[in-house]
C-alpha cells in the first residue's frame, strides 16, 4: 500500500515546461549562431577597403600645404628683407670701418645701403687685370692707391675757383685723394657728405697755383716736412713760404681735420644707431612671419577638420542642415580636443618658417626630403609593428607579403605625389601664367603641382593596392566563408544534439 502511495503522490512532468525550456535553450544557441556569423559576414565585407589609401593622399597633401605655409612666409619674409636672409648678428647691420675695408658689408641694414657705398669707393682706383687695386709709394714712403682717371671730378664739379688774376688755385687742404682713400669717410658718410665737406669753406684754402700744384695730394704736414724727388723741401723752392705761412697753413689743416674727424664720429654714431634699429626691424619683421605662419597653421588644421567632416555629411544618405551644424560643431570640439597636436604641427610649421628665412627657399627641398624620410621610417615601423602582431601569426606566408606589400604602397604614394608634384610644377612654371603668386601659399604652379601629383599617386596606388586586395579578399573571404560553413553546420549539430537530449529528458521523465 505504501509503494502504491509514493507511486501516485510521485509528481507528474509538466510537458509545456519541457517545451517551454526547449525552446528557450534553442533561441539562445541560435542568437549567438547568427551574432557569430554577422560577424564574420562584416569581415568579409570589410577585406578589400583600402580608404587607409585615400587617407595618405589626403596626408600628404595637407602635410605639404602646411609645410608650404611655413616656407612661403620663410619666402615672404626674404623678399620684404631685400632679398637677405634672417641674420640678427650685429655685424650684418651694424657698419664698422675695419669690416668695410675688408669687404665685410653690413647688408642687413636696412636704412643705409653700404653695398653701394662699398661699390663707390671700389670705383675710386685703378685696378689690373684680375681687380686687384694698382698702388704706388709716394715720397714719404707710404703706399697708396693710384686713383682711377676721372674719379676727381665730382669733387671739382662747381666748387670755388681760384684767381687767374692772382694766380691762385683754390686748394683741398684735405685732398679729395685722400677722402677717396679713406674707408672711414665712405663707410659712414655718403658721397654727396663727402664732397660738401670737401668743398667747404673750412677745407678750402687760396694759395698760389704753384704751390698747389707742389702739394698735389699729400696732407700740409707730409708737403712742408718731406723733401721732393730733387731732395728740396717747399720753403726752399717757395721763397714766400716763411715760418709764420707755414704755421697758418697748418693751423688751417688742423682745424679741416678737426671738422673731418668729428664729421665721421658722426657719421659712425649714425652707422651705430641705424644698425640697431634695422636688427629692431628684422627681428619684428621675422616676429611678423612667424606669428602669420602660426595662425595661418591652425586654420589650415581647422580647415581641415571642417572638410573631413564636411565629406562625412556629404557621404550620409540623408544630408540634413542639422546633421551639418553638428558636424561643424563636432569639427571644432575635435580641433580642441586635439589642440595640443594641433600646436605643435605649428611649432613645426613655426621653424619651416624660420629655417627658410635664414637658409632660403632650399629648405623647401630639404622639408620634402624630410617628409620622405619620415614617411620611410613610419612604413618600416608599420611592417614591424604588423609582422610581430597576433594578427600576422594567423597569416600564411603570402598573406604577410602581401599586407606588407599594402603598406610599403602608402610609402611610395607619398613618395610619388611629392616627386610627381615636383615634375609637374617646373612644367607648369614654364607658362607664364602660373607663375601668379597665391597668396600664403606660394605661386599657383606649386599649388596645382602639389595637388594633382597628389591625385595621380594615389589614383596609382590606388589601382595596386585594389589588386593586392582583391588577392588578400579572394584568400581571407575562402577562409571565413570556410569557417561560416563549418560553424553553421556545427550550431546545427550542436542544436540538433541538444533537442536530441532535451527530448530524451522528457521520455525518460514520462
Amino acid at each position: 500500500m505504501a509503494t502504491q502511495e509514493n507511486t501516485a503522490t510521485k509528481e507528474e512532468p509538466n510537458l509545456d515546461d519541457l517545451a517551454l525550456q526547449l525552446y528557450d535553450d534553442c533561441e539562445t544557441t541560435f542568437d549567438e549562431d547568427l551574432a557569430t556569423l554577422k560577424f564574420l559576414e562584416e569581415q568579409r565585407e570589410k577585406i578589400g577597403n583600402h580608404e587607409a589609401l585615400g587617407e595618405v593622399v589626403r596626408d600628404i597633401i595637407w602635410e605639404q600645404f602646411q609645410s608650404q605655409i611655413g616656407i612661403q612666409a620663410g619666402k615672404d619674409f626674404i623678399e620684404k628683407n631685400r632679398g637677405n636672409t634672417l641674420d640678427l648678428r650685429p655685424e650684418s647691420h651694424i657698419q664698422t670701418t675695419e669690416d668695410f675695408e675688408k669687404g665685410k658689408i653690413a647688408t642687413h641694414n636696412d636704412q643705409i645701403d653700404y653695398q653701394q657705398r662699398y661699390d663707390g669707393y671700389q670705383s675710386n682706383f685703378q685696378k689690373d687685370e684680375d681687380g686687384n687695386i694698382k698702388t704706388y709709394t709716394d715720397r714719404t714712403g707710404k703706399e697708396q692707391e693710384i686713383i682711377a682717371p676721372g674719379a676727381r671730378d665730382k669733387f671739382d664739379k662747381d666748387r670755388p675757383k681760384g684767381s687767374r688774376e692772382k694766380g691762385t688755385d683754390m686748394d683741398h687742404t684735405i685732398s679729395a685723394a685722400e677722402m677717396m682713400r679713406d674707408p672711414a669717410a665712405y663707410a659712414h658718410l655718403d658721397q654727396d657728405e663727402i664732397i660738401e665737406f670737401a668743398n667747404s669753406d673750412v677745407n678750402l684754402n687760396e694759395m698760389p697755383s704753384d704751390q698747389n700744384r707742389s702739394k698735389g695730394d699729400k696732407s700740409m704736414t707730409d708737403w712742408l716736412d718731406n723733401p721732393n724727388a730733387n731732395g728740396q723741401k717747399p720753403e726752399e723752392i717757395f721763397p714766400e713760404l716763411d715760418e709764420e705761412t707755414k704755421n697758418e697753413l697748418l693751423e688751417k689743416d688742423r682745424q679741416a681735420r678737426e671738422e673731418y674727424e668729428k664729421l665721421k664720429k658722426q657719421g659712425e654714431e649714425r652707422s651705430k644707431q641705424t644698425g640697431r634699429q634695422s636688427q629692431i626691424n628684422e627681428a619684428l619683421r621675422i616676429s611678423e612671419a612667424t606669428l602669420k605662419s602660426a595662425v595661418l597653421s591652425l586654420c589650415e588644421d581647422f580647415v581641415k577638420e571642417i572638410v573631413s567632416k564636411l565629406v562625412d555629411w556629404l557621404r550620409s544618405t540623408e544630408r540634413k542642415l542639422g546633421d551639418l551644424i553638428n558636424s561643424v560643431k563636432a569639427a571644432i570640439d575635435s580641433f580642441i580636443q586635439n589642440l595640443k597636436q594641433k600646436l605643435i604641427n605649428t611649432t613645426e610649421t613655426v621653424l619651416t618658417t624660420i629655417a627658410t628665412s635664414i637658409l632660403g627657399p632650399i629648405v623647401n627641398t630639404i622639408k620634402k626630403v624630410w617628409i620622405l624620410l619620415k614617411k620611410g621610417w613610419q612604413a618600416i615601423k608599420a611592417v614591424i609593428k604588423y609582422l610581430c602582431s597576433e594578427e600576422a601569426k594567423k597569416h600564411s606566408f603570402k598573406i604577410k607579403l602581401l599586407n606588407v606589400g599594402k603598406i610599403i604602397i602608402g610609402i611610395l604614394t607619398a613618395t610619388g605625389a611629392i616627386v610627381l608634384g615636383e615634375i609637374i610644377e617646373k612644367g607648369l612654371m614654364t607658362i607664364p601664367v602660373f607663375n601668379i603668386q597665391i597668396p600664403v601659399l606660394g605661386s599657383l604652379a606649386n599649388i596645382l603641382g602639389i595637388f594633382f601629383g597628389a591625385v595621380i599617386a594615389g589614383i596609382i596606388g590606388a589601382i595596386a593596392l585594389n589588386f593586392i586586395n582583391k588577392l588578400i579578399a579572394k584568400k581571407e573571404a575562402e577562409k571565413i566563408e570556410v569557417r561560416m560553413a563549418f560553424h553553421a553546420n556545427d550550431a546545427m549539430h550542436r542544436q540538433i544534439t541538444r533537442t536530441l537530449r532535451a527530448l530524451e529528458s522528457a521520455y525518460t521523465t514520462l
